[in-house]
């Protein structure tokens, strides 16, 4: 066994690594660029090694920098996460080339799998099943359309090189191919130097199922079950699942068969994913074959008991896989939900910022939270925006799912905008918890998603108010107490008023819209009762908070519901989906809007791509304008509507500020 490896990784990932070397007794050694410098990676390794500046490029992506580090701290291999080097056979083969064991498979391996083209010929040989589609050398865009035309339409444009969704866009008429096919390539050029593309039939309602396989050094290979990865936004994974839920026996074994053969047909050594997809009628399909670790591989580990870093590292050392086939069994179920800094209701669009205050639900045998930020660190531009990976276990899928709803509940983050409503609203539906699963899930149930256009604010705005009110007593009264006068009349908050009843009149910001909200309190028995007016309405209400915690009864209808504060904005987590207020503060002064009406904005930092039109050029409503690339993705700019583009303020290669105005556009009268 190994007595030190460097990790050629950041985040999570290098913080789970790193928790196994230590368990295993293995010395670990860091690397970092200029935004990593006090990263919790750094601080957790026994050794860290400067590589360069903060973009990825200059820094993690240099392998003769990680080899010249590893070599300098006497690290005998090399882990390589997930991305950045973790599937580059050229790394793998300098690894070799310096006597550096590489913690993963062999260099033919990572080739093989390398092209996605390349590897469905591979796969085709060796009888694995395949979508129907063109997986060419001749990448003429009249031969690619050709092939889609002749498949018919909807397909999918995948990066041969690509992963993490890169580079793929669904096509799902003639008239949009050109565009999307010349995006596509633009994007995995950028993304991975190779703008080599297949494209496949698209099926409408299939089911990502991967599975998880094994092998040693000595001809042993096994399959840790299957991964249900269909919910997803932008071909990226949102939640994922183990095992696959109605998955039987029988077609479990015969995916991991097929999962096994594909391994064997490249010589595979080490951890691998192989992703399909699963029809409606049970037929599935080979998809891409992953040469890593996944980033979701917490689930398996959950289900099955093992330790997946640790096989690596043996396997790695040349030992035997530490069980055979027979040996592994599922246990209970689990869940992982990815916290990403981003925006759900903006398209998901990547956020950056301060972590101010960061809390997230206590861990057990039953939660496992795995990060690699702490609270004031900075989510910035150059890397993914991953916060952390919420991981959850029970003995069965119901249970597992009530602990990921609760434990969603119990995560706090401020300074960031996260998508921990929006992954509580999804654990939440109906649909979800039916297993009702297929990748277009997001898209197919926005109403139960984004539930702040659906929701019953005659339900919602007296239990909001209610908590306003309480709030402000609770908080009145902790700064009494810590006061020279604690019985001060300046301290109490019972709306007194001389001839009036005890109203608080004031107003809330419920789903961006303001109500006008009547509180009246009244004493009874020395119990304080609210009577609650919004939108015609009188509630009877009494409550109380508890930490978080608001226990409510509403005219006699007893609840309970979690409340999380993000600078006075308030989220209202209950049984049917998340509640966003807040209350009206007019001693806050008002922004000035934008003086020019017309002027469009940059979404967030980012490097400028392409200008699609020219200046003084007259253009129709959703025109795309030009397009930007932030946090590896691509952001296109379009009119919004029809309009002349006087001048745009930045030309291709130049980097923007997030909010900065990228053009000046006037609009037809």
């Amino acid at each position: 066994m190994f007595s030190k490896i460097l990790i050629a990784n950041r985040g999570e990932i290098a913080c789970r690594v790193i928790k196994t070397a230590r368990k295993m007794g293995i010395s670990t050694v860091a690397v970092y660029s200029d935004a990593d410098a006090n990263a919790l990676h750094v601080t957790m390794a026994d050794e860290a090694i400067y590589l360069g500046p903060s973009a990825s490029k200059e820094s993690y992506l240099v392998a003769e920098k990680v080899i010249n580090a590893a070599l300098k701290t006497g690290a005998q291999a090399i882990h390589p996460g997930y991305g950045f080097l973790s599937e580059n056979a050229e790394f793998c083969r300098m690894c070799a080339d310096n006597n550096i064991v590489f913690i993963g498979p062999p260099v033919g391996a990572i080739e093989a799998m390398g092209s996605k083209s390349a590897a469905k010929t591979i796969m085709e040989k060796a009888n694995v099943p395949l979508v129907p589609g063109y997986h060419g050398d001749d990448q003429s865009p009249i031969i690619i359309k050709q092939a889609a035309d002749d498949m018919g339409y909807p397909v999918l444009l995948k990066a041969a090189a690509g992963g993490g969704g890169k580079g793929m866009r669904q096509v799902w008429s003639e008239n949009e191919f050109d565009e999307a096919l010349a995006g596509a390539k633009r994007e995995s050029l950028s993304s991975f130097g190779d703008d080599h593309m297949l494209v496949e039939k698209y099926l409408t309602k299939p089911r990502h199922v991967e599975i998880q396989v094994f092998c040693d050094n000595f001809g042993n290979a096994v399959y840790l079950f299957e991964r249900d990865c269909s919910v997803q936004r932008r071909h990226q994974k949102v939640i994922e699942e183990a095992p696959a839920p109605g998955m039987s026996e029988a077609l479990r074994a015969q995916m991991g068969e097929s999962a096994i053969k594909s391994a064997q047909a490249i010589g595979y050594q080490g951890a691998g994913t192989v992703e399909f997809l699963l029809d409606e009628d049970g037929s599935f399909y080979f998809m891409e074959m992953n040469t890593r670790l996944q980033v979701e591989h917490p689930v398996t580990e959950m289900i099955s008991g093992q330790d997946l870093v640790e096989w690596q590292l043996r396997v790695a050392s040349n030992e035997p896989l530490p069980c055979a086939q027979d040996e592994l069994k599922i246990n209970g179920h689990a869940f992982e939900a990815r916290i990403y800094a981003e925006d759900p209701n903006n398209d998901f669009l990547p956020a950056t910022g301060k972590l101010t205050y960061l809390l997230p639900p206590q861990e057990s045998e039953h939660v496992r939270v795995d990060t690699g930020v702490r609270q004031g660190d900075e989510v910035s531009v150059f890397y993914d925006p991953m916060i952390a990976k919420l991981i959850v276990w029970d003995e069965n899928r119901e249970k597992a799912l009530q602990r990921l709803s609760k434990s969603l509940m119990e995560y706090r983050v401020k300074g960031v905008t996260t998508n921990i409503d929006f992954l509580y609203n999804l654990a939440s539906a109906q649909p979800f918890k039916n297993a009702e699963l297929d990748t277009g899930f997001i898209e197919k149930h926005q109403d139960l998603l984004f539930p702040d256009t659906t929701v019953d604010l005659k339900e919602k705005l007296p239990i909001c108010a209610l908590y306003l009110v309480l709030k402000q007593a609770q908080d009145a009264a902790n700064a009494a107490k810590h006061s020279n006068d604690p019985n001060s009349p300046w301290h109490t908050t019972n709306a007194w008023r001389a001839n009036e009843g005890n109203v608080h009149r004031f107003e809330v910001v419920c789903n961006e819209q303001t109500h006008c909200v009547e509180v009246s309190q009244i004493q009874r028995s020395n119990e304080t009762h609210y009577q609650v007016k919004a939108l015609g309405i009188t509630r009877q209400c009494q409550g109380h908070i508890i930490n978080d915690q608001l226990f409510a009864v509403v005219d006699g209808h007893r609840m309970t519901a979690t409340i999380a504060d993000n600078q006075q904005q308030y989220s209202l987590f209950s049984q049917d989906g998340v509640t966003h207020f807040s209350k009206v503060d007019y001693a806050q002064a008002q922004q000035d809007e934008d003086s020019n009406e017309n002027a469009l904005t940059a979404p967030m930092n980012g490097t400028i791509i392409d200008l699609l039109v020219d200046a003084e050029q007259a253009v129709e409503k959703d025109q795309p304008l030009l397009i930007m690339e932030a946090m590896k993705m691509e952001h296109t700019i379009r009119a919004p509507q029809a309009g002349i583009v006087n001048e745009f303020y930045y030309q291709a290669g130049d980097l923007v500020d997030g909010g900065s105005v990228l053009l000046d556009f006037k609009g037809d009268a």
